[in-house]
C-alpha cells in the first residue's frame, strides 16, 4: 500500500458514517444475538479458536451481519477477502479463488470469502463457488436479509452452517447510541452533545430493532443540532423524532416477513376482523407490496372462506383486481381496502371449498365410471353404443328438476357439498333439501 492508499484510507476511517465508525471490532463488542455469539455458544467458540467453516448469516438489515464477518476478519489468522454481490461479477470471483489457491499453495493459508448480499447472485454464479467451498480452497461466509432457503443455492446450504440474527432489541440499542453519543474515538463525544433519555429511547424503539437506522439518526442530529447558550449540544425528544420520519416496518417481499404478514392478512379475513385485515394490508402496502399479490390473495379469500355464503364477495374480489390494474397507486389503496373489509365483514363459508377437496380426495382413490344416462351420445356411433339413454331432461320438469342418478355407481351416495346456514346458502341449503326429498 502506497502513501496515498493508506491516506485515502485513513480518512474513509474518519469521515464514513458513525454507524460504520461504530462497528465492533471484537466479539466482547457485539451487541445483542447472544443466541448465537454469547459466551460458550458454537460460533463463540468456533471465531475465538479460529476454526470457523462455511456459514451463512441471515436476518434484517442491521442487525450484526456484516459486522460478524468484520470480527471475524479481525480475529482470524486466515486471509479475509471481501466481495459483494451487488457489484461483484464474475471476474471478481475469480480472482478472489485464484488468490485463495495462490494463499493456499504457497503459504498453506486459508482464505475467508466474504460475501455481502449473497441472495443476489445468480444460480450460475452461486454453482461457481461450490467446488472451491466443496474442497477448502475457501471458508464462505454469506449474508443475506432473504431467507436463504429460498435464495441460496441448496448445495451450498448442506455444506454451511445457517446462522439466523435477529432484530436488536430496544435496550441493546439504547445502550448502543448511549455509547455512541459518548465515544470521542470513534463516536460523536467530540461533539460534546447530550442525547436525552427519552430522545434515546424513542429512537431505539422507532428504529424497528435496526442499530443502523437509529445511529444514522442520531448522527444526523448532532450534525444538524445548533449549540445551546451554555454550548451543548441537546438531542430532544422532538429533534429525535424529526431525524428520524418514518417508522420502519420489517418487511421484505419475498422472505419471512412477507409470509408472515400475508398470513395475517388472510387469517384476519377468514376470523371477520375487518380492523386487522385493513392493518395488515395497510402494511403491505406500505413496504410496496405488489397490488396485484394482494387483489390476488382476496379473490381466493372470497372463494375459500366467504363462499356461497355471499356470492357477491368473489365478485366484488375479482373487480378490485381488474380495477387495481387500471388505476394503480395510491388510489388502489382504497379500492382494497373496499374488497378487504367487504370480504372481512361477510358471512363465511368454507362449504365449497371443501367439497372439492373430498371431491379430489375421492377422484385419487375410487375409479369410477360416468353413469350411462350421462354419457355423451352424439359423436359417432356413441348413440347405438347405448350413451345417453334413460336421461331425464331436468327443464321438462317442474320447478327444473327431476331426480336421477348422477355419481357413479361407484360412490352413489356420496356427499361433497354440505351447504351452512350462513348467509345466501341457507337459501341453497333449504332449496336442496327440499328438491332430495320430492
Amino acid at each position: 500500500m502506497d502513501l496515498f492508499s493508506y491516506m485515502k484510507e485513513k480518512n474513509q476511517e474518519k469521515e464514513s458514517p458513525l454507524a460504520s465508525r461504530m462497528r465492533p471490532k471484537t466479539l466482547d463488542e457485539v451487541v445483542g444475538q447472544q443466541h448465537i455469539i454469547g459466551e460458550g455458544k458454537m460460533l463463540y467458540r468456533a471465531i475465538k479458536a479460529d476454526k470457523l467453516g462455511s456459514v451463512i448469516f441471515y436476518g434484517p438489515p442491521g442487525t450484526g451481519k456484516t459486522t460478524l464477518a468484520k470480527v471475524i476478519a479481525n480475529t482470524t489468522s486466515a486471509q479475509f477477502t471481501q466481495l459483494n454481490a451487488t457489484t461483484a461479477g464474475k471476474k471478481d470471483m475469480e480472482a478472489a479463488v485464484k488468490e485463495a489457491q495462490d494463499q493456499l499453495g504457497m503459504y498453506g493459508r486459508k482464505t475467508i470469502l466474504f460475501i455481502d448480499e449473497i441472495h443476489r447472485f445468480n444460480k450460475g454464479q452461486q454453482d461457481y463457488l461450490l467446488p472451491f467451498v466443496e474442497d477448502g480452497t475457501v471458508i464462505l461466509i454469506g449474508a443475506t436479509t432473504e431467507n436463504p432457503y429460498f435464495e441460496v443455492n441448496g448445495a451450498l446450504l448442506s455444506r454451511s452452517i445457517i446462522f439466523e440474527l435477529k432484530a436488536l432489541e430496544k435496550e441493546d440499542i439504547a445502550g448502543l447510541l448511549t455509547r455512541a453519543v459518548a465515544d470521542e474515538v470513534c463516536g460523536m463525544g467530540s461533539y460534546g452533545a447530550v442525547l436525552e433519555d427519552d430522545a434515546r429511547d424513542f429512537l431505539a424503539d422507532i428504529a424497528g430493532g435496526d442499530a443502523r437506522a437509529a445511529l444514522n439518526a442520531v448522527e444526523l442530529a448532532v450534525l444538524t443540532t445548533p449549540r445551546g447558550e451554555d454550548g451543548v449540544i441537546r438531542i430532544d425528544l422532538e429533534t429525535a423524532s424529526e431525524c428520524i420520519q418514518k417508522r420502519l416496518v420489517r418487511y421484505d417481499k419475498t422472505g419471512d416477513q412477507h409470509y408472515d404478514t400475508i398470513s395475517a392478512f388472510i387469517k384476519s379475513l377468514r376470523g371477520s376482523d375487518p380492523d386487522a385485515a385493513v392493518y395488515y394490508l395497510a402494511k403491505m402496502l406500505y413496504a410496496g407490496e405488489d397490488v396485484r399479490f394482494i387483489a390476488r390473495r382476496l379473490m381466493i379469500s372470497a372463494a375459500e372462506d366467504v363462499g356461497n355464503a355471499d356470492p357477491q364477495a368473489l365478485n366484488l374480489a375479482v373487480s378490485a383486481s381488474l380495477a387495481v390494474e387500471r388505476v394503480g397507486m395510491p388510489e388502489a389503496q382504497i379500492i382494497l381496502a373496499q374488497a378487504a373489509a367487504y370480504i372481512a365483514g361477510a358471512p363465511k363459508s368454507n362449504a365449497a371449498s371443501q367439497a372439492i377437496f373430498a371431491a379430489m380426495e375421492s377422484v385419487g382413490k375410487v375409479k369410477a365410471t360416468v353413469p350411462v344416462h350421462l354419457q355423451d351420445a352424439h359423436y359417432k356411433g356413441a348413440a347405438k353404443l347405448g350413451h345417453g339413454t334413460g336421461y331425464l331432461y331436468p327443464h321438462d320438469y317442474e320447478e327444473h328438476y327431476v331426480k336421477q342418478q348422477y355419481l357413479p355407481d361407484e360412490i352413489a351416495g356420496s356427499v361433497f357439498y354440505e351447504p351452512t346456514q350462513m348467509g345466501e346458502e341457507e337459501k341453497i341449503r333449504a332449496r336442496l333439501e327440499r328438491l332430495h326429498q320430492r
